[in-house]
């Protein structure tokens, strides 16, 4: 973006951007081919970080070292917006990720769903998911658990991300002959993962249905029936969620479908034939030997 657009977006002049730039090193960090300088979405989720931090008062010193990673800065009443400060703790982990983390504290959807559209485009969906999407959303739940804040900002994420990953899932059949149907186990709302799972596996050319959140079990049965797919794969987020006799009680599990389970959710040993993913990728690596596809 140029310096009159992101202006533009943060309510400021443009010469208030240069000044940020010339004093505090807040500024763009690519130029165009007529050496234009140009703000990439890691540099406008900086400047969104600190002009939301001036206008709770802090001083635009104090505001850019925030936004620069180099500090926390707390807000001004911790009544009105609750003691956790503006920043997830994160460590050790790449520019872009912290990036992406400033954005979504500041609720910036168009540089979060730029951002997460970038990585999957650049880097595929497993290495968008594995370094960039689950590290942020580990620290919100980190916060979540020490505060009891930041549930908007994991909603947020959450439906930002699974937009982008919706988009990579193509709804035109794919190798392996049948697809593989994605749900979650009754009650779970948590569907961001399995949008993972459906769009790394549209990568390998491998199609599958989505049911999505809080599927009950009847109708989890139903669409087996209906549609015959080769394998189901079954999400739980939550112990309360991870009742291991909805994998025993799928219709015709044995012995041509094959149920793959996945998420911290199911306690106690599986069915016998069930197979228990740890990650993404292992997922998926599941998924395609279930269908017969090739590595």
């Amino acid at each position: 973006m140029s310096v009159g657009a992101v202006a533009r977006r943060l309510g400021v002049s443009a010469s208030t951007l240069r000044t940020w730039d010339r004093r505090y090193g807040i500024g763009p960090s690519r130029r165009s081919e007529g050496s234009h300088r140009r703000y990439d979405p890691a540099d406008v989720a900086r400047l969104e970080v600190m002009n939301r931090l001036i206008l709770q008062g802090a001083p635009p010193g104090e505001a850019a070292r925030a936004a620069l990673g180099g500090m926390e800065v707390r807000e001004r009443d911790p009544r009105a917006h609750g003691a956790g400060g503006n920043r997830l703790a994160l460590s050790t982990v790449p520019a872009r990720t912290r990036g992406l983390a400033r954005a979504v504290m500041a609720l910036n959807g168009p540089v979060v769903a730029e951002t997460v559209r970038e990585a999957v485009a650049r880097d595929g969906v497993v290495s968008a998911w594995e370094e960039l999407i689950a590290p942020v959303l580990r620290s919100i739940g980190e916060r979540h658990a020490a505060t009891g804040e930041a549930v908007e900002i994991e909603h947020f994420l959450s439906g930002t991300a699974l937009a982008v990953l919706a988009a990579v899932t193509p709804p035109s059949p794919g190798a392996g002959g049948r697809p593989v149907l994605l749900a979650c186990a009754p009650e779970d709302q948590h569907s961001l993962p399995l949008y993972a799972l459906g769009a790394a596996l549209a990568e390998r050319g491998i199609s599958s249905r989505m049911l999505g959140a809080r599927v009950p079990e009847r109708a989890l049965g139903d669409a087996v029936e209906k549609i015959g797919p080769g394998a189901v794969f079954l999400w739980s987020q939550m112990h309360r969620t991870g009742d291991v006799g909805v994998l025993e009680r799928i219709p015709g599990r044995r012995p041509a479908l094959r149920v793959i389970a996945g998420g911290p959710g199911w306690g106690g040993p599986l069915p016998e034939g069930v197979r228990f993913t740890e990650s993404l990728p292992d997922a998926v690596e599941a998924v395609a030997e279930a269908l017969g596809v090739p590595g």
